[in-house]
């Protein structure tokens, strides 16, 4: 007669593994730009996640690890690596352009806004958080943003001398003086999608015209 089957629990890795991480990636990305880092506990996204703390520690060994995931995951689900192709295809102002609606989408979020308030506002947050967040967030898409420019020189799409000094300057123009405002106001998202869209193309162009290869502007 044969043994019963032996059901083996799930393990890292597994689908069931897998969606408690999403879980409590989604509860620190909707608690920290709430309640700040400090006001938030590792009880706290357990509850709001639905699983226990043990379980959250297993994923993410303290809050620090688990503060730069959640960055990371913002980023990635806005800005996909694939949204930086080694080789751009097509038209470059349209890859430019899809990578500005992404990135300007982003800084514009609510989660982001909230997020550069609490580093700018809470002194107990020091230079490490800070630190913490550039790494995870506007470094990481800047180096990728900056690869993507060197791809498409080599391609013979862009004429630039250094691209990191054109990275900088076209993440920057894309925040501008909008970012700003909403920092600066409660009323996040307040332009109207037209005027996001205009400024978002008037940023590529003026980068366009700035590198493109001559006589291709």
């Amino acid at each position: 007669m044969n043994a019963p089957a032996i059901k083996l629990p799930a393990g890292p890795g597994r689908p069931k593994d897998l969606e408690k991480r999403a879980a409590i990636l989604e509860a620190a990305k909707k608690l920290f730009p709430i309640s700040g880092f400090d006001g938030v506990s590792m009880d706290a996204i357990a509850a709001e996640a639905g699983v226990s703390k043990l379980t959250v520690y297993s994923h993410f060994r303290d809050k620090e690890t688990l503060f730069v995931a959640a960055i990371e995951a913002k980023c990635s689900e806005l800005l996909p690596d694939e949204l930086f192709p080694q080789v751009p295809p097509g038209a470059i102002r349209d890859v430019l352009l899809r990578i500005a609606r992404s990135f300007f989408a982003l800084v514009s979020s609510e989660v982001s806004i909230s997020l550069h308030r609490m580093i700018l506002a809470d002194q107990r947050n020091g230079p490490q958080l800070g630190q913490m967040f550039w790494q995870a967030g506007p470094a990481r898409i800047t180096e990728s943003f900056e690869r993507f420019l060197a791809n498409a020189v080599a391609a013979g799409k862009l004429d630039i001398p250094d691209t990191s000094v054109a990275a900088g300057h076209f993440l920057c123009l894309l925040k501008g003086a909008v970012n700003m405002r909403m920092l600066c106001s409660d009323a996040v998202g307040a332009a109207s999608p037209e005027a996001d869209e205009a400024h978002v193309q008037s940023v590529v162009e003026f980068f366009l015209r700035a590198y493109s290869p001559r006589g291709q502007a």
